[in-house]
């Protein structure tokens, strides 16, 4: 299977599209899946897979420039990693063998496999790993590692990981970066990778396809699958290919998910990848180290924020913009091995109201309420060409009304759409398989005395997140995480500072061949594409 397999579903699903068209003609039958295989390679050990177009990376398979990390964190399949998450996102080994971080948080010790070799060969040991880590750390546009110094390989199955600060969840980044072979490193290596893992990848065809084949010197349990390739389309070109029976699993969209496809279903798998909104939670009249005023008179006052964060109906919102497809979100994190309860809150219309009346906040004639001359009305942003979004902040915007708080939505690119968000609230999308996600999103930065994406400072919330880094052990660092969230006094739930208001996980929608069977996932981060193959391996045909 060649270049040929994609041209062939373009022109396939190019017919399709005709045939809906036209209104006239038969249309021809579809494919069946022994035919396919058939066609492809004789028997039940392959797949085809359609992803968005944003899935294939522009660098190629290259981790130093977002293989495996950045919008779409996954498994790199092609290269091994020291560490893994399993499906309740705990920290599992895959290279490693062993790990331990010394008392001061500043040496971890990784002892690694003496049986793995690269495609081409040659053994894999520390030194590749050593490699890989401070490579990425010069060059990678993408990954950070300024928590990292250097990493050293103290023998071929040993490295040394010295940190610039103590980094306790050092081992959620080792299990997303792909270790590279320090002897066939160079400038084309995204292009052609050679790696150590499940996979090897014996073709691209940019803009079309890429082509996996399980790799027959994989030092783990061998792939159920020998042949994955991932097609990539617009939604509308993977619901085509999906209908004319040209693919396997194909990605979809919650507007599709009311039609039906003969001989497939439609499979829903949960996320941690979220949908809210930044609330300035400081007043006007300053402007920060860029030149850029941040600050609201509205959505600085803290009761208004608490109305509305109970104010919003996320069961209605799921049923009116994701077709059902989606799970209330209460924080950046929810389900994680860090998540604090305290963050749920019931929906209270009642009590969203009497908040804002206790606190000052007086209907107008109009319908809207004011306080101290300030009308209760913001404007709320979403990416333009983001329709999921549009509808998200459509539907805030209505609910709010409710509450007498008047919400003018506004696409924007985000050329402008950052420095927006400092005075205005955005309509965001997170979700990572790492505590880092809190501490980007609610950490002070060094020297502005703000939060990053959205003007906000507590410092006992700092000081958490710092204690939980600083920490020698992985699952205790937990604790101060959820105590970052909500301590029983302050934090960044209902109860304290609520500066962001998160509505929904967006689940992710498949259409999947009738007999294939998809191993479990577990919960998928930000970004609809690659964590849908992390155990591709393990797939299988009834």
């Amino acid at each position: 299977m060649k270049r040929r397999l994609a041209m062939m579903i373009a022109a396939a699903v190019a017919a399709a599209a005709i045939t809906g068209c036209s209104g006239g003609g038969k249309a021809a039958p579809e494919t069946t899946r022994a035919e396919q295989q058939a066609a492809e390679s004789g028997s039940k050990d392959s797949v085809v897979v359609v992803m968005g177009v944003n899935s294939e990376p522009e660098s190629g398979f290259d981790p130093a420039y977002g293989w495996g990390a950045g919008e779409h964190v996954h498994e790199p399949l092609i290269q091994s990693t020291l560490t893994v998450t399993t499906t309740d996102l705990k920290i599992d080994y895959d290279l490693a063998t062993e790990m331990s971080c010394s008392e001061d948080g500043m040496t971890w010790t990784v002892k690694i496999r003496d049986d793995v070799k690269f495609t081409d060969g040659e053994k894999l040991t520390a030194k590749d790993v050593a490699f890989t880590y401070n490579t990425l750390k010069e060059t990678s546009s993408v990954n950070d590692f300024t928590m990292l110094d250097h990493a050293e390989a103290a023998d071929d199955t040993t490295v040394l990981f010295h940190m610039s600060k103590p980094y306790s969840i050092w081992p959620y980044t080792m299990a997303i970066v792909g270790i590279v072979p320090e002897h066939a490193y160079g400038a084309d290596y995204g292009q052609h990778p050679i790696g150590s893992g499940r996979y090897i990848m014996k073709q691209w065809d940019k803009g079309q396809q890429v082509i996996f084949e399980a790799n027959p010197d994989y030092y783990g349990e061998e792939p159920k699958m020998k042949q994955v390739t991932v097609l990539f389309m617009s939604e509308d070109a993977a619901f085509a290919a999906a209908k004319s029976g040209q693919v396997d699993l194909a990605y979809t969209a919650a507007a599709y998910s009311d039609q039906t496809v003969k001989g497939y279903s439609l499979k829903s798998y949960e996320t941690v990848d979220n949908r809210g909104f930044n609330m300035p939670a400081v007043r006007s009249g300053l402007s920060n180290e860029d030149g850029v005023p941040p600050g609201n008179d509205v959505t600085s006052d803290l009761d208004l924020r608490r109305a509305v964060n109970i104010g919003i109906n996320r069961e209605e919102m799921i049923q009116n913009v994701l077709n059902g497809h989606g799970t209330p979100a209460y924080s950046v994190c929810d389900k994680m091995p860090w998540y604090n309860d305290a963050a749920k809150v019931d929906y209270d219309q009642e009590g969203a109201l009497k908040l804002l009346e206790d606190a000052g906040w007086k209907i107008g004639n109009d319908g809207i309420r004011e306080k101290d001359g300030v009308r209760a009305e913001f404007k709320l942003i979403y990416p333009s060409g983001d329709s999921v979004r549009q509808a998200l902040a459509a539907d805030t915007a209505n609910q709010l009304k409710e509450l007498g708080i008047q919400v003018e939505i506004e696409g924007q690119g985000w050329d402008t759409a950052y420095d927006s968000a400092q005075s205005e609230p955005l309509m965001w999308g997170w979700g990572a398989h790492t505590p880092m996600e809190l501490y980007n999103i609610y950490h002070t930065i060094k020297d502005t005395g703000s939060a990053e994406y959205s003007p906000y400072y507590n410092e006992s919330v700092d000081r958490y997140m710092d204690e939980a880094l600083e920490s020698d052990n992985l699952e205790e660092s937990y604790e101060l995480w959820k105590k970052a969230q909500w301590d029983g006094t302050t934090g960044i739930t209902q109860d304290g500072d609520i500066p962001w208001i998160w509505l929904v996980n967006i689940d992710h929608l498949y259409w999947v061949r009738d007999g294939l069977q998809v191993a479990d996932q577990k919960l998928h981060p930000h970004g609809h594409g690659w964590s849908i193959v992390n155990n591709v391996d393990q797939w299988s045909w009834e």
